[in-house]
């Protein structure tokens, strides 16, 4: 619904918004499909139902409470995508503590950081994942040596696994003294949780600056969850496939917390993102639904068995955390068989989903939007001076309504900063929404490249880049120039075994777009630095652009 006749929406009432917990709303799912399952294993296999998932997070919620843990603490988990992972968030959502999600690629440094600022009393952590060892890591930490001295302020730690040293408590001891106590402890906890109480607290991205910890309650999580469900026509007859980090609220609430809300199934192809791994997971367990960032759903159309892979299962799912590449939703559409995939867009302020597209949106919307607003809030774009834009002009895009964070933990001034007195997240996206309430994110305001007293958006340019078929992926962001203000760069990953000629791609630009977008400076790249949550990190990029800067300007390419 327009409110006025600018760029102002609000969402729909359907479906109703929910005051449950998370622990109160889950309990009736597997009331209604306790034997039906709920986590399957790679190969298919049923690893929990509903109702053996529902008593094993019971256990181990209780086994924390034992411990002496109490409402409204902070634990924290540093472990890839594991069924451990998922025990622990729902059951310390039914124990009411405040689960803090911790990057596992993570140094010592971001470690101590991020403990510190959320007050985190216990950590749950993995003993290796990838090239990390957790062990040596927390033992780099200040007046640290596990199992004794743990790194302040925790005074609990709860090792995944066996092969931790001696002494330290185990994630499944405290799972089995949970089951043996039998006590109406938990009962009596969870009575007395309100929706509106913290349970989340997620640190954002920290591409400018230290991460901020964003605060989550029962109300945004949940039914932001439900909401994103529903917009894929997500239930019970649905598998959905889950390669997007857990430690975020792509994975964590619209994976995990989705399928608990409507009763689907899903599964963990791999601990972390791997092309390979994920197309077999599809495969074998049938699923309907696939989750990814575009550089995940690019790296899968371009595996070595991505052309032998039986994919048709594949109904829809969601691309979302960056955007999305016209023709790699075309692709993912034609050749992976998902004519539903849905596009999302918000932040982790906002619990996350704000826009989504439908799964029925024509094509054309699913590529040129992020769809509408989501049920129950509202969004609107503004100008400098918050005055609402008309339909068609760009502004900074605005939410208000129950998905937006309680704010940062700890750190009021900051929590001021983006949220203003009316209640509206600033999210320092820009954006154009076109009558019907359809919003294009055109970029992020310091995104936007001025040269010679011309704006260019980037993503204008990647998006025609991404149509050369020697280009896998493309980052365009601005260089400081001395006459021009600003100079375009584009990073660009070439497709497997091409070795695209920087000049030509330039001869390329020239006959599709205004001589000024055209990248002065073209450089070939294996990967970019990408963020906790799937981004490029343009700022990254850009530094490291800068420090070898005459290395890569091309000449003649000034006009």
């Amino acid at each position: 619904m327009q409110i006025g006749t600018g760029s102002h929406f609000a969402g729909v009432k359907d479906p109703p918004l929910t005051d449950a917990t998370i622990g109160a709303h889950v309990a009736r799912t597997v009331e209604a499909y306790g034997d039906c399952p709920a986590i399957l294993a790679p190969t298919g296999a049923v690893l929990l139902t509903y109702a053996q998932f529902w008593r094993r997070a019971e256990s181990l919620a209780s086994g924390l409470l034992a411990l002496g843990l109490e409402p409204g603490d902070r634990i924290a988990i540093l472990a890839p995508n594991c069924v451990e992972w998922a025990l622990l968030q729902f059951a310390t959502a039914r124990a009411g503590l405040v689960l803090v999600t911790l990057n596992p690629a993570y140094r010592s440094p971001e470690l101590e950081f991020t403990l510190k600022a959320s007050g985190s009393r216990a950590l749950v952590a993995s003993r290796t994942f990838k090239t990390s060892d957790y062990l040596e890591l927390l033992n780099e930490c200040e007046n640290t040596s596990l199992p004794n001295r743990l790194p302040e302020p925790l005074n609990l730690f709860i090792g995944l696994g066996s092969d931790w040293p001696k002494g330290t408590r185990l994630f499944d001891e405290i799972e089995a003294l949970g089951a043996a106590r039998q006590s109406g402890h938990l009962a009596k906890v969870e009575h007395a949780l309100r929706p509106e109480e913290p349970i989340n607290i997620q640190f954002t991205s920290g591409t400018t600056g230290l991460p901020k910890a964003v605060t989550l309650s029962h109300r945004n999580i949940l039914n932001n969850a439900r909401f994103v469900a529903h917009r894929q026509s997500l239930g019970r007859q649905d598998r959905l496939c889950i390669p997007v980090p857990l430690y975020h609220c792509f994975g964590m609430v619209m994976g995990n917390l989705a399928c608990a809300a409507v009763g689907a199934s899903w599964v963990y192809p791999s601990e972390g993102f791997e092309a390979e791994s994920t197309l077999a997971a599809v495969e074998n367990t049938g699923s309907t639904a696939l989750y990814g960032v575009p550089t995940m759903f690019i790296a899968m159309l371009n595996a070595p068995s991505f052309a032998s892979r039986k994919l048709d299962s594949l109904r829809t799912g969601i691309m979302a955390g960056a955007p999305c590449p016209a023709e790699v939703m075309r692709r993912v559409i034609d050749e992976m068989h998902m004519s539903d995939v849905t596009i999302c867009y918000g932040m982790t302020e906002t619990s996350p989903v704000s826009f989504q597209t439908h799964k029925d949106d024509t094509l054309d919307r699913r590529v040129s939007s992020v769809g509408t607003v989501q049920p129950h809030l509202e969004a609107r774009l503004v100008d400098e001076g918050d005055n609402v834009c008309p339909i068609g002009e760009e502004g900074e895009i605005q939410v208000r309504g129950y998905s937006v964070m309680a704010g940062y933990w700890g750190d009021p001034d900051a929590t001021r900063a983006v949220i203003s007195d009316g209640g509206w997240m600033r999210t320092g996206d820009l954006g154009r929404m076109d009558a019907e309430g359809f919003c294009q994110v055109t970029g992020r305001s310091k995104d936007v490249i001025i040269r010679g007293g011309e704006n260019i958006a980037p993503k204008e340019i990647e998006e025609m880049l991404h149509a050369h078929p020697e280009v896998q992926d493309v980052q365009v962001f601005g260089l400081p120039d001395d006459r021009l203000g600003e100079t375009v760069c584009a990073w660009i990953q070439p497709t497997p075994g091409a070795q695209p000629d920087p000049e030509a791609l330039r001869d390329y630009c020239k006959s599709r777009i205004s001589h000024f977008k055209v990248p002065q400076i073209i450089r070939i790249v294996s990967s970019f630095p990408m963020t906790a949550s799937g981004k490029p990190q343009k700022f990254a990029m850009r530094e490291m652009q800068m420090r070898d800067h005459d290395n890569f300007v091309l000449p003649g390419s000034g006009n």
